[in-house]
């Protein structure tokens, strides 16, 4: 084939827009297929045979005729044959002039072009090259760049010239458009959405806007610049399919991040972004932090590399069953970023910090760890109202750094595993904050717009429309196989239920899809329905496919309650048995999450400190004083109640979850406020206060390990293991509202008993537990039934007496047995713990 070949200019340095020119260029492929380099008829010069690649597309011109484009790679640069066949020419003349341009970012400004070897128009800078007619009635001519030209659009269209002073005709695709066709990267692939990296070193970019009128792909070389490098247009009939913008280009240049300009009508309706400001790519994996073109507010970019590898060997997941957990709430900044932690200032408030307090966790017995929100989160409002969902934080790694922040959180969650302690995280992906997140992206797409009830925020999440809940489901599945997280908890999860219009489904799609994931259905589920933005639980019949469990705030009410001298013992036993109207329809106790405290709302020593008007949600009692006292009797009581909360927290059927702090007296001040939470104090656990109450917990959590039989159930215990009493074994008064004491005796199992005629104390007893609650203010009187043959009640816990008397792990025996029934003196605001064990 006789081709004619054109060698092009070089390119303005630092890709400079020129001035908008009198052109009006719109430019749209046809269709595009990418094929591997077999037998082409394109040439039979030998330099064909050393293309690696080829990209074709093919256009219909607007008076008939077919236009193929074919772009191969030679070595670095890149070589473009243009062949037209069947064109209806309506003269004669056989002469047909090629008129082409080059740009990047908007088709009306071309990039300037040096070019000698061919007719170079200064005003509107492009360039005509003439075709060449083949042998088979094709017009055919080929152009070639050089590497440091690319990435750019080639925009053309054809000319048949009249006569030697004449422009003559000028022929466009069949839609009136400028033929286009990118050089030196690919129209791409449409999944998977976000970053990608082939085998063959090319990076593909995917990104989901269904109203955007036009995509701009921005590059930089430099994240402190302020502008892109590199901006490219996205070509809707190339670089789109269906919803999705693709592109795709070699990784050997040297831009290390990128982000998106959007374009539409119908974009968004947060009205503080400009039209067309660079954002986020939603599925990042790696974020970096850049400077804002409105001053010094912060940015997020994309990273332009592949997430670090990192080495697993040896990992095994804790896969502990669910009724076995006893939870540690925590926040990883918060943990361990203040001085007394004596950590070093680039390893204290981060993963790695976390680590190395592992020794706090172990002591405290806890088998699992919930880390509130790691997510990119608004710095103003807290890690509660997230930028993005599928990296960390990068201030939780040391310096600041993302890699530096995915790889210590990966240490960490291998640590915690070597040690038998699962990671769990708590999750939001009902709204995201209001700025630097999926605004401006296809607002109508991934936001509620209708102005709902309680959904008025322009932030709030549209879960259930299928392109966020595959956003959602991605997310997890990466969190799981990346970082072998254990669980989630999904906060303001009463949200997943609502549809496009606020409405709450029955079967919503997402809560289901993640029943059923076969890779999320192993590991803990938990729906969180307390909202951050109006800080309080919103209570709701949650559907679950006994999958789904639930933190119980109800646990939380009715135990604050009682143990202030309100509410029904009705509803304590409830709670100590596992909460059967919330979890009885197919489930058990393991899927009740028990809290007192969590991490908005008052402190565990906040809630028996302080108790005005403003803080009646609260449910607290000050114990007689509000605020900081030096009264021991008030000391007295409030340090009783402490106990109380603990004893029954760890004693009820369900997983128990303590709250960063609590164990060591950690106050807000009497402020509910989550920004008021403290950094954690190490020096307190070195206090009267942190010594006992951290012995206590530890010592809880062993005897609900140890008694596993009766306080840590799947199901829930059988009528026939449980005997309620009130006080002088009365019956109890459940529906009287001065009713304060409650008694329970839990039978174990014959078969269960193991050594109860051994005489060993240490060895593993399993006799009957007998538990005993009185919030009045005067003392009680319990009568002790009669203890097992063969066994006797010993007192293990009895929160009213003095430190270190109040608990005990071998037991003090209860006097007076050998004679029958026992009465055991029971203070105001106290509870007791008796066991059966042998003489």
């Amino acid at each position: 084939m006789d081709e004619r070949k054109l060698f092009c200019g070089e390119v303005v340095p630092g890709f400079a827009r020129t001035s908008p020119r009198n052109l009006n260029f719109k430019v749209y492929a046809r269709s595009r297929v990418s094929i591997e380099p077999i037998e082409r008829r394109l040439s039979t010069n030998t330099e064909v045979e050393e293309l690696d690649k080829v990209s074709t597309y093919l256009f219909r011109a607007e008076i008939g005729g077919l236009v193929n484009v074919f772009v191969r790679k030679k070595n670095v640069n890149y070589v473009v044959n243009i062949e037209v066949s069947s064109l209806q020419l309506s003269t004669n003349d056989d002469r047909l002039v090629l008129n082409w341009g080059m740009y990047r970012d908007d088709s009306s400004n071309f990039i300037s072009i040096d070019s000698e070897a061919s007719v170079f128009n200064d005003r509107t800078k492009t360039v005509d090259t003439p075709f060449v007619k083949t042998s088979f009635d094709m017009f055919a001519t080929q152009l070639e760049f050089e590497a440091k030209q690319i990435p750019f659009y080639l925009s053309f269209l054809l000319k048949s010239p009249v006569d030697a002073d004449s422009s003559g005709l000028q022929i466009r695709s069949h839609r009136k458009a400028n033929f286009c066709v990118p050089i030196g990267f690919d129209s791409g692939f449409s999944t998977p959405l976000g970053l990608s990296f082939s085998s063959d070193g090319f990076i593909n970019f995917a990104i989901f806007s269904r109203n955007a009128e036009s995509v701009v792909l921005c590059l930089y070389d430099d994240t402190t610049a302020d502008n892109p490098a590199l901006e490219l247009d996205l070509d809707p009939y190339v670089n789109r399919s269906g919803d999705i913008w693709h592109a795709s280009f070699e990784s050997t240049w040297a831009f290390v991040s990128y982000g998106y300009r959007f374009k539409g009508a119908h974009l968004q309706r947060n009205r503080d972004l400009v039209d067309g400001d660079i954002l986020l790519d939603p599925y990042a994996k790696i974020i970096v932090s850049s400077t804002s073109n409105h001053g010094s507010r912060p940015k997020y970019l994309g990273r332009l590399c592949k997430e670090p590898g990192f080495d697993w060997t040896n990992d095994i997941r804790p896969n502990l069953p669910v009724e076995k957990l006893v939870v540690y709430r925590l926040n990883v900044r918060r943990f361990t970023e203040h001085k007394s932690s004596q950590l070093p200032p680039d390893i204290a408030g981060t993963f790695s910090g976390l680590t190395e307090k592992l020794e706090h966790v172990k002591d405290l017995g806890v088998n699992a760890v919930l880390l509130e929100p790691i997510f990119p989160f608004d710095e103003e409002k807290g890690p509660y109202f997230p930028c993005q969902f599928f990296s960390p934080m990068n201030l939780y790694g040391p310096s600041g750094d993302p890699i530096t922040a995915i790889n210590s959180m990966k240490e960490m969650v291998k640590k915690l595993h070597a040690n038998g302690i699962e990671v769990l995280l708590e999750v939001v992906f009902t709204h995201t904050a209001d700025n630097e997140s999926l605004h401006g992206i296809d607002d109508p797409s991934y936001y509620h717009m209708n102005g709902v009830v309680d959904l008025g925020r322009k932030s709030s999440l549209n879960c259930n429309y299928p392109i966020v809940q595959q956003m959602i489901l991605d997310s997890l599945r990466h969190w799981v196989t990346e970082f072998h997280i254990d669980g989630f908890c999904f906060i303001n999860a009463s949200s997943l239920l609502l549809g496009f219009h606020g409405e709450y489904l029955s079967r919503p799609p997402l809560v289901e899809a993640i029943a059923y994931d076969p890779l999320l259905s192993n590991t803990k589920i938990i729906a969180d329905c307390w909202d951050p933005h109006d800080m309080v639980p919103k209570e709701i019949r949650f559907p679950h496919w006994k999958r789904w469990a639930e933190m119980n705030t109800r646990f939380c009410i009715d135990v604050r309650n009682y143990l202030r001298g309100e509410g029904l013992i009705s509803d304590l036993a409830t709670r100590l048995c596992g909460s059967g109207d919330i979890c009885s329809d197919g489930r058990g106790p393991a899927f009740s999450f028990n809290f007192i405290a969590r991490s908005s709302g008052l402190p565990l020593v906040d809630l028996v400190s302080f108790s005005n008007d403003e803080l009646a949600s609260e449910l607290s009692w000050n114990c007689g004083e509000e605020g900081p006292t030096n009264k021991t009797a008030v000391l007295e009581r409030r340090l009783k109640q402490i106990r109380n909360f603990l004893f029954v927290l760890y004693v009820s059927l369900g997983v128990p979850v303590l709250n960063m702090g609590d164990e060591c007296g950690q106050s807000s001040g009497g402020s509910p406020a989550y920004g008021d939470r403290k950094s954690f104090d190490w020096n307190a656990l070195e206090t009267g206060f942190g010594i006992q109450i951290r012995q206590f917990i530890s010592f809880l959590s062993s005897l609900r390990m140890r008694r596993s039989d009766l306080l840590q159930g799947r199901n829930f215990l059988k009528e026939d293991n449980i005997d309620w009493h009130g006080s002088d074994q009365s019956p109890p008064r459940w529906e009287d509202p001065s009713g304060k004491f409650l008694a329970m005796r839990l039978k174990a199992d014959e078969d269960k008993l193991g050594n109860k005629v051994s005489s060993d104390s240490s060895s593993t007893p399993r006799g009957d537990l007998f538990i005993v609650f009185n919030a009045a203010d005067d003392s009680e009187t319990v009568i002790l039934p009669p203890a097992p043959q063969g066994l006797e009640w010993r007192r293990l816990v009895d929160t009213a007496l003095p430190y270190p008397e109040f608990f005990s792990t071998d037991g003090k025996p209860v006097l007076g047995q050998m004679v029958g029934s026992f009465a055991y003196e029971m203070k105001s605001y106290s509870c007791a713990l008796f066991e059966a064990r042998c003489k």
